[in-house]
């Protein structure tokens, strides 16, 4: 089998290595389109319309062609971009036509709120001309911005919040937009002849997507090796790079027992320093996240544990540095920064810390080193992570990730890793096609045993056809203590292929989209060569209509081998043993666009020793103009086991209210049986330019009293802050 692993491994580098001649034409880049961005004096009111002098005169004109479904084809919904550069700032001019301006769709005004359904801008930036690494912008009608970082070409991390700033306007049959990027928000090769660039324009109501350089079905927006050139940035300036962004904050926390409330004020400080346009230094000191949202609570029906995304701004930041190996999601993360100031589900102190990202030539670089303080959950402890990759060819990356600390303080801990990944989008022409392979070791007081892991993938991700391959292994002694494994200790195989064809407009399934027939397998054994689980999901019935409707049903058998008793629910096991279930799921939902939408989903059928039915339902109301939003969840599971029966239910309430989208109230309330607890986080976010925003957020918790016979809710928790934060630049 390690010769085996050595042997793919050698073939995955000369694979990689090959010229391009053997996967098809060279990159499309070459044939990409061209815009140059015009200077000007200005001034710009930023106010969405373009009626100022400088757009009058602004040089050429970006017109979008429509990308899906039917690319080429002409639309009314014409769609032209300028681009200006005024005093080391970017903008980009968007007027976008539509003949029924009553009904673009805008459910939104929150900062990265969810606009699947609304009617879009969207801008991405390759600055360091890799075609690999960038920015994506966007925008919906009403001036929500949305923006994240690109290290992968199908999937953006949209967590990241840079400082830039938007409006839109209303004209008649049209609406345009104005967006703002300084170049201080950027990092970027300076001197380079030109910038990768992307635009797109997305008509929710039609589901008719707009773009400028590779309008086809098989390209991504943020895949960065087909998009087109900006030119004229030669001369961008950063300043001097220096950030100084300070806070102040008032808490009051209470758990309501007799002498708890504490009233506390406090400060510190995030400082930047871009030491070139592609490198920056961030020191932050006595760190708080008061005005993080709070995590959406999840049902576990397995025996491992659940994964929560970063939210916390100063972990995101230059996040996509340490992107490691390819498609591993959350089978292996080597560095999860939420191991870094939280433990156990509470929050550690952080003193102080000291991150570097960026670019020096062909290297990437992701340097992050947190002391935390000490507490009675743990000593006072230093993390570090480091992630360094070096582009060989514009396809061909390969790279180390290294990591040392305990999060709990209490051992010593260091994984080190070395992953390779090759990627394409001119295979057969222009398919594309992405192939690697990683390995990681851990040392330190780590469990006895294999303390290794590899794996090997490939992913072929196209419109009409859609596979995948994956093999990994992780030893039963491979521990990051500041990273994430599930898993460890076993051998996993996953693979499958999406058949995606759309039928003819004209034919006599015109009214559907596209059809699905999907079918994944994945296979789990231990290092012994036991099988675990494995999980045979096909789907031979899933639409999504012309409507924006879409409904699926899915035929999932699986086995599940209990090396131990399992406790599903508090008090009920389920014994060791072999199991072996057969599972149906139905999904449905209607198009995101609408005001009103609904989804609902129904699982059932055989589960360990017995019987469970899952119903998952969710309904959200939009006013016109997405100004109010209302959203109701409800997840109900209802187990029956030859060992007890158990109910699960998780319900969660989100409204929201925008007097425009520089000031946003929103509120998530939830309630589960699994912690007899409902909690409320309630947060007001008020930006008075970007940069400078107020927060002011209320949490608070009830608990279930089971010992009475109605439905008794005591207050449990409260937090109350106030923070101010602020931003200079120079």
């Amino acid at each position: 089998m390690h010769s085996g692993k050595h042997l793919l491994s050698i073939a995955l580098l000369a694979v990689a290595l090959m010229p391009d001649l053997v996967f098809g034409a060279p990159s499309a880049a070459g044939n990409s389109p061209t815009v140059a961005a015009g200077r000007s004096a200005g001034p710009i009111q930023l106010d969405g319309r373009l009626d100022e002098t400088a757009w009058r005169e602004a040089g050429p004109v970006a017109v979008l062609t429509q990308q899906s479904p039917r690319p080429g084809e002409p639309t009314v919904y014409r769609t032209e971009v300028r681009v200006l550069i005024i005093r080391d700032t970017i903008y980009f001019g968007f007027l976008c036509h539509d003949p029924e301006p009553d009904k673009i769709a805008v459910h939104t005004m929150q900062r990265d709120g969810f606009v699947l359904g609304d009617d879009t801008v969207s801008i991405v930036l390759d600055t360091y001309g890799d075609r690999r690494t960038g920015y994506l912008f966007q925008i919906n009608a009403a001036g929500a911005r949305i923006d994240g970082l690109i290290s992968d070409p199908e999937h953006p991390s949209y967590d990241w919040d840079g400082i830039w700033d938007a409006r839109t306007a209303r004209l008649g049959e049209a609406w345009s937009a104005e967006v703002e990027i300084p170049a201080k928000t950027l990092s970027f090769k300076k001197g380079l002849e030109g910038w990768g660039l992307n635009l797109e324009r997305f008509v929710a109501r039609e589901r008719i997507t707009l773009r400028w350089a590779s309008p086809t079905l098989d390209s991504f927006l943020v895949d960065l090796s087909r998009a087109g050139s900006l030119t004229g940035l030669e001369d961008l300036k950063q300043g001097r790079g220096l950030d100084f962004s300070p806070y102040t904050i008032g808490k009051m926390i209470t758990d309501f027992t007799p002498d708890s409330r504490t009233w506390q004020g406090t400060g510190g400080l995030d400082f930047t320093w871009r030491i070139t346009p592609q490198l920056a230094a961030v020191l932050t000191a006595n760190t708080d996240f008061a005005e993080t949202e709070v995590d959406a609570r999840q049902v576990n029906l397995t025996r491992f544990p659940l994964f929560f995304p970063e939210k916390r701004p100063f972990f995101l930041e230059g996040s996509n540095q340490f992107e490691f190996g390819l498609g591993l999601g959350e089978t292996f993360i080597p560095f999860f920064t939420r191991r870094v100031g939280l433990l156990a589900g509470q929050q550690i102190p952080i003193n102080g810390g000291l991150k570097l990202n960026g670019r020096v030539g062909r290297w990437n670089l992701g340097i992050l080193d947190v002391q935390t303080r000490e507490t009675m959950l743990a000593p006072g402890t230093n993390l570090f992570a480091a992630r360094v990759s070096y582009d060989l060819t514009k396809k061909f990356r390969v790279g180390t990730i290294f990591t040392h600390g305990d999060p709990a303080g209490l051992q010593s801990n260091t994984l080190a890793g070395f992953d390779a990944v090759w990627r394409t989008s001119t295979f057969a022409g222009n398919k594309n096609l992405s192939l690697g392979g990683w390995t990681a070791l851990s040392a330190g007081d780590i469990p006895q045993g294999q303390r290794t892991g590899w794996g090997l993938s490939a992913d072929y991700p196209n419109d009409q056809l859609d596979c995948y391959a994956s093999i990994k292994k992780f030893g039963e002694a491979l521990d990051p203590a500041i990273g994430f494994l599930p898993r460890p200790g076993t051998r996993q195989y996953s693979g499958g292929c999406s058949y995606k064809p759309r039928p003819a407009e004209k034919g006599a399934f015109g009214w559907i989209r596209q059809y699905f027939l999907r079918n994944y397998y994945t296979r789990v054994d231990n290092l012994q060569g036991t099988n675990e689980s494995w999980l045979y999901s096909a789907s031979p019935l899933e639409i999504e209509l012309d409507s924006g409707e879409h409904a699926a049903f899915t035929f999932e058998p699986q086995f599940e081998l209990l090396p131990a008793p399992f406790e599903i629910v508090p008090g009920l096991f389920i014994p060791a043993g072999p199991y072996r279930f057969n599972r149906w799921r139905v999904d449905a939902e209607t198009s995101h666009h609408r005001r009103w939408r609904f989804e609902t989903t129904a699982g059932f059928g055989t589960f360990y020793s017995g019987h469970l039915a899952q119903w998952m339902n969710r309904a959200n109301w939009t006013s016109p103009k997405g100004s109010w939003q209302l959203g109701l969840e409800a997840t109900n599971n209802f187990g029956q086991l030859r060992e007890g029966n158990f109910v699960q239910r998780l319900w969660q309430l989100e409204f929201a209210h925008g007097w425009g989208p520089n000031v946003v109230l929103t509120s998530f309330i939830q309630y589960d049986t699994e912690s007899q607890n409902l909690g409320a986080n309630t947060r007001l976010r008020w930006t008075f330019k970007p940069g400078k925003d107020l927060f002011i957020v209320w949490n608070r918790g009830w608990r279930h009293v089971l010992d009475t016979p109605t439905l008794s809710l005591l207050p449990d928790s409260e937090f109350v802050a106030i923070k101010l934060r602020w931003m200079f630049r120079e």
